[in-house]
């Protein structure tokens, strides 16, 4: 056997046990979701239950639930105002730093960038402090401040794509007559959209997949995301796995959705914007 051989079979091998790493959890909770507790017994974890004895009670169960919509309604919410301002407060101050030379941008540029390397929970306590002074705490807004001011990856995203761009945009629509303002709305932005879709993407599929925030955040059971809506099925410890298997399910089918039909766009909008020509 080649060398050349051999070091395909080797890239071969090491791609299978990935994907069986990523997909072995998905598939044993698949499995899961579709027995009932006797089943969960009786049949391998690994392996799915004969056609007969699936049963669909423990997905009934979970649509059932009252609190299923609100989780969906609140978890949207977030998600929406979250992005808007993310793309607002990101878009301009990637803009302004991009193409602005001002006393001390290198001293913000630091601090921004400072701000990402720091570990969340070193800063949890004060975060907590100013979130409960802001009288946001146990509602919908203590998220979505935090999703807009301690996510600082829309800075990176947008100033990438705007360092492609030619300052003769600028300097033509100056000599033309138009402000800073339109020169921004009308030609720059327009010209953002793949990186605005990543960052829609990405942001989305984000704070769907969070739970530590709405958990510590929004205790009520009336502010319940879908991640958190997960915890009313956390007496998995009694032998309900069946029943939590098929909550997991449903609240990974608006991620899968988005990651299947919009991977395009990431990768391209990811790859687009990290080279500079």
């Amino acid at each position: 056997m080649s060398a050349k051989v051999k070091s395909r079979v080797f890239i071969y091998l090491v791609c299978a046990g990935i994907a069986i790493l990523v997909l072995g959890p998905i598939l044993v909770t698949l499995f899961a979701s579709v027995k009932d507790r006797g089943g969960m017994i009786k049949f391998s974890t690994l392996l799915p239950p004969p056609p007969s004895a699936w049963t669909w009670d423990n997905y009934l169960k979970v649509f059932k639930d009252k609190l299923l919509p609100v989780a969906f309604k609140n978890s949207i919410s977030i998600i929406a105002v979250s992005i808007v301002f993310n793309i607002l407060f990101g878009s301009v101050t990637a803009y302004c730093l991009e193409r602005f030379e001002f006393k001390g941008r290198k001293l913000i540029l630091a601090l921004f960038y400072m701000g990402m390397l720091v570990p969340t929970f070193v800063a949890e306590i004060a975060r907590f402090k100013l979130i409960q002074s802001l009288h946001l705490y146990n509602t919908l807004g203590a998220p979505i401040v935090i999703y807009i001011a301690s996510d600082l990856m829309q800075l990176f995203i947008y100033r990438q794509f705007i360092s492609k761009l030619p300052s003769a945009l600028d300097e033509s629509a100056l000599v033309d007559g138009a402000s800073y303002f339109r020169i921004f709305g009308q030609i720059i932005f327009p010209l953002l959209a793949p990186a605005t879709a990543t960052l829609i993407i990405v942001k989305a599929v984000n704070i769907i997949n969070d739970m530590y925030i709405p958990y510590l955040y929004m205790p009520k059971n009336s502010l319940k995301t879908l991640t958190t809506f997960l915890m009313n099925y956390a007496n998995a410890q009694q032998g309900n796995w069946n029943n939590l298997a098929a909550a997991i399910v449903i609240v990974m089918v608006p991620t899968v959705v988005i990651y299947i039909f919009f991977q395009e766009y990431i990768f391209d909008g990811i790859s687009a914007g990290a080279v500079k020509e």
